[in-house]
C-alpha cells in the first residue's frame, strides 16, 4: 500500500479546498489560490478538516498515481499557506545580479547583460548582488524559474563560476599541473 498515498492531508484553518468533477481540486489560501485538474481514477474526498486520496485497485499505474495525486494536493496546501522558495548563489568574479521592477539583470561574462521577465505568479529578490531568491505559491513554477535561471551560466567544476542553487554542491576538477 502506498504509505504517502495513505497519510491524510490535514487543511489547515484558513484554507478552503473544493473538489469539483474530473477531479478539479481548487485550493484557496492566504497567499493565494490554486488549482489543478488530477487524474480522474483517483479518489478525494473532503472528511472534515482533512482531505483523503484513494485509489480503485492495486494496478501499477494506480499505484503511481496514488502517491502523486496526494502529494500534489499537500503541496498546493503548503503553497497557499507558506509559499515556497529557492535561492541561488551567483559566483564569480564580476557576475552579479540586479532587480528592476519585474526585470531581473544578470552580468555573467557574456558580452552583453543577459535578462529575465518575472513569470505570473512568481516573484524574484536579490540580496546583495550575488544572492537570488524565487518565490511563489506554486512549487513546480518555482522549480522551473530557479531552473531556467541557472541554466543562464551553470557552474563550471575548475573554479565554481556560474549561478549554483544555495544548497547545491559542486562537484570541484583539479586543473592542469604545469610540465617538468
Amino acid at each position: 500500500m502506498s504509505r504517502i498515498g495513505r497519510m491524510p492531508i490535514a487543511v489547515p484553518a484558513g484554507v478552503t479546498v473544493d473538489i469539483a468533477e474530473n477531479n478539479k481540486v481548487t485550493v484557496k489560501g492566504p497567499k493565494g489560490t490554486l488549482e489543478r485538474v488530477l487524474p480522474a481514477e483517483m479518489d478525494i474526498k473532503l472528511e472534515g478538516a482533512e482531505v483523503v486520496v484513494s485509489r480503485p485497485n492495486d494496478l501499477k499505474k494506480m499505484k503511481s498515481l496514488h502517491g502523486l495525486t496526494r502529494t500534489l494536493i499537500n503541496n498546493m496546501v503548503v503553497g497557499v499557506t507558506q509559499g515556497y522558495e529557492k535561492k541561488l548563489e551567483v559566483n564569480g568574479v564580476g557576475y552579479r545580479a540586479a532587480k528592476a521592477g519585474k526585470k531581473l539583470t544578470l552580468s555573467l561574462g557574456y558580452s552583453h547583460p543577459v535578462e529575465m521577465e518575472d513569470p505570473e505568479g512568481i516573484e524574484t529578490v536579490v540580496e546583495g548582488q550575488n544572492i537570488i531568491i524565487v518565490k511563489g505559491i506554486d512549487k513546480e513554477k518555482v522549480g522551473q524559474f530557479a531552473a531556467e535561471i541557472r541554466d543562464k551560466r551553470r557552474p563550471e567544476p575548475y573554479k565554481g563560476k556560474g549561478i549554483k542553487y544555495a544548497d547545491e554542491t559542486i562537484r570541484r576538477k583539479v586543473g592542469k599541473t604545469g610540465k617538468k
